[in-house]
């Protein structure tokens, strides 16, 4: 009984120092500092348990940690009490239709979650095993989606990780909500949606829509939402992460959302900048790659990725947006000028791109008709701007035609969303890979010459 006293009063620190979310903790000696990642209990002087991360190690026996909630009413030389574990988080069938904080705690009013199993949000992930002899006899498996322009120009396969970029108000989280929508309804298997940095109202309506829906018994959900403390944000990716691991560990099929994978590099920034790391020349955090990295090695095997991802200023070259773009096997990308012409979903078909539009995956005839798609939009790229100068009439009559298919599959392109009904007007409508490629075939031909244009606008598959 002495030991244990003993060894639980080595662990205890004082606070010296605290920088907004970054709180010192100094302790006795060298051996009494906690490892990093550990989790360290302090108390506010209105008596609230604040819960910190180990982040790094200072001279002095100083262990430098971030805050998971507010540092408001913290004292200097409190008591901090190191737990000697690192955060760990509840997981199991309870989970489902609820929602949880970064520390597991529920914050949805409906009381607390009772299971007893826990997993900590932090994984080593170099003794990582992989099996290359059952993984080559694997066949990559479309994952149909519903929405057309995904399906036919940017597939996605099980276990794959999607990217769903654009600037504010382009439409990721829309996207986002339909594609929640169509797979869980479509698919066997549970989904797993984390709101990394974004606002609370979102939050709250996804939950409601969820309900009303009748698929909240499906859905696991982490936020660490837009008016936490940049230590929430940053680690609340790890605790949607984990939560999907668990159910992939009960042989299931896992759909992992995350909004905004952005907002998680610069909560990273945020707290870089706190701890006094000295920015790279971009101004992000020096560690930004290796952050990056962490997080998407650890989404694997049955684990199907769509992260939407902000673009800040439209600048797809920005450093953060290039360090996510390494990760992903499909990018869509939403267009400001698709949105201004009201063609939603607003994914440029030429901007985006998909390692998995390939004939081996997706089939011969989808291949050849997603290739042609893009290649009649791309005349029309080019056509248009002659048009915008001499007129459609001066145009040749091979080019008139090309310009004109091109415009009926722009429009062929948009479809009336599930999620977006209320916006709208227009009922949702899911529409298969095969009718897809059916109607697109049928635009590419020529045998819808002799129909309008605006036959083709806002509509599921093709009549």
């Amino acid at each position: 009984m002495n030991s244990v006293t003993q060894s639980q009063e080595l662990k205890r620190g004082k606070i010296v120092a605290v920088q907004g979310p970054v709180v010192d903790v100094q302790y006795a000696s060298i051996d009494d500092i906690p490892d990093l990642h550990e989790t360290v209990a302090t108390k506010t002087f209105d008596k609230k348990i604040l819960t910190l991360l180990v982040a790094e190690h200072l001279e002095g026996n100083i262990a430098r940690c971030v805050a998971l909630a507010s540092t408001l009413n913290l004292q200097r030389n409190a008591t901090a009490i190191s737990s000697g574990e690192v955060l760990s988080i509840p997981v199991g069938d309870e989970l489902f239709g609820r929602i949880i904080n970064v520390m597991g705690e529920p914050i949805d009013g409906k009381g607390p979650i009772v299971t007893a199993e826990r997993w900590p949000i932090y994984r080593d992930q170099s003794n990582v095993e992989m099996n290359v002899d059952r993984l080559s006899g694997i066949k990559a498996e479309i994952f149909e989606t519903g929405v057309k322009v995904i399906d036919l120009l940017t597939p996605v396969t099980r276990g794959c990780k999607t990217g769903i970029l654009g600037g504010a108000a382009c439409g990721k989280s829309i996207i986002t909500l339909e594609l929640i929508h169509n797979v869980v309804e479509q698919h066997d298997g549970a989904c797993v949606f984390t709101g990394i940095g974004e606002r609370i109202r979102e939050g709250n309506e996804l939950y409601f829509e969820f309900e009303e829906e009748g698929i909240l018994d499906k859905v696991m959900m982490a936020f660490g939402q837009m008016d936490e403390p940049p230590g929430c944000r940053f680690n609340v990716i790890l605790t949607g992460i984990t939560l999907a691991e668990w159910i992939e560990s009960q042989g299931k099929e896992v759909l992992l959302f995350m909004d905004n994978v952005f907002r998680f590099v610069q909560a990273g920034a945020e707290i870089s900048t706190l701890l006094g790391r000295v920015p790279s020349e971009t101004g992000y955090q020096p560690t930004l790659s290796s952050e990056v990295g962490d997080v998407h090695e650890r989404i694997k095997g049955s684990i199907s990725a769509f992260e939407a991802i902000f673009v800040p200023a439209d600048d797809l070259t920005d450093p953060a947006v290039v360090a996510i773009f390494s990760y992903l096997d499909s990018v869509m990308v939403l267009s400001r000028e698709r949105v201004q012409l009201g063609l939603y979903p607003a994914i440029d078909p030429l901007a985006s791109s998909s390692s998995n539009l390939d004939a081996n995956i997706v089939g011969r005839k989808h291949f050849d008709v997603a290739q042609e798609c893009q290649r009649i939009l791309t005349k029309y790229d080019e056509l248009r701007r002659i048009a915008a100068v001499i007129g459609i009439d001066e145009l040749s009559k091979a080019d008139r035609t090309i310009y004109e298919r091109a415009r009926k599959l722009q429009n062929f392109m948009t479809q009336p969303f599930f999620v977006a009904e209320a916006y709208t007007g227009k009922k949702g409508e899911y529409c298969t890979r095969q009718e897809t490629i059916e109607g697109a075939e049928a635009i590419i031909t020529g045998m819808v010459d002799d129909r309008p244009e605006e036959d083709f606008y806002m509509i599921g598959k093709l009549k």
